[in-house]
């Protein structure tokens, strides 16, 4: 038998990466993170245990980039849907929508995301390759939508992005989509019927209080 190509090989490793992280967003979901161990995530992906510290550093840099995964393909599938002439406001609304709609269809995984990057005590945010596909799709958005500058706007809406998904996920004081969504939608201009709306109007926004 001829050997295996290293573009069979390369192949073969990505299809394993993927299941490892396809495993842990199913078992983080049903069982939480602290719940979740590497055994677990081994034995649902069909893999020996020894092959997840192969592919990732650790549970923690497994959960990060499993997690973004999730969110570049959910981002992915968001705006496949859309017709091919949309525009950029409805392609940024959409993904926008995509996101936040990640905290409530996946609450565990996204609560469990965001409280281990905003631990200082379990190591710094690390830009892994799922990642940085999230990046390259939400840059291509923001830049598309007009900013000037794509890069820093980026980084504005990603930090926007989490903390809608923390305000929706906080336990005990969590907020409502709605108002969440009409506050980033009127940063960037975007209609409320653009995208997927929680309701049929945006919520009315509070006066502020006058002193006398």
């Amino acid at each position: 038998m001829a050997p295996r190509g290293e573009s069979v090989n390369e192949e073969m490793r990505q299809r394993s990466r993927q299941r490892i992280m396809r495993a842990t967003v199913e078992l983080v979901d049903q069982h939480g993170y602290a719940g979740t161990t590497l055994g677990d995530i081994a034995a649902r992906a069909g893999l020996a245990r020894g092959l997840l510290s192969y592919y990732f550093d650790g549970k923690r840099l497994l959960m990060q980039a499993a997690t973004h995964r999730l969110m570049h393909l959910e981002l992915s599938a968001a705006l496949a849907e859309l017709p091919a002439d949309a525009g950029p406001e409805a392609r940024l609304a959409r993904a926008i929508d995509a996101v936040l709609g990640l905290a409530l269809e996946h609450p565990r995984v996204m609560r469990s995301h965001l409280a281990l990057i905003l631990d200082p005590d379990v190591g710094a945010f690390v830009q892994d390759p799922e990642q940085q596909q999230l990046g390259a799709i939400l840059r291509e958005l923001i830049r598309d939508w007009g900013a000037a500058d794509p890069v820093a706007e980026h980084a504005v809406l990603r930090s926007a992005l989490m903390g809608g998904c923390i305000g929706v996920l906080l336990p005990g004081a969590a907020l409502p989509l709605a108002p969440i969504r009409a506050d980033l939608f009127a940063r960037y201009g975007l209609a409320w019927e653009l995208g997927v709306p929680p309701q049929p109007q945006a919520p009315a926004r509070p006066q502020p209080s006058v002193r006398a």
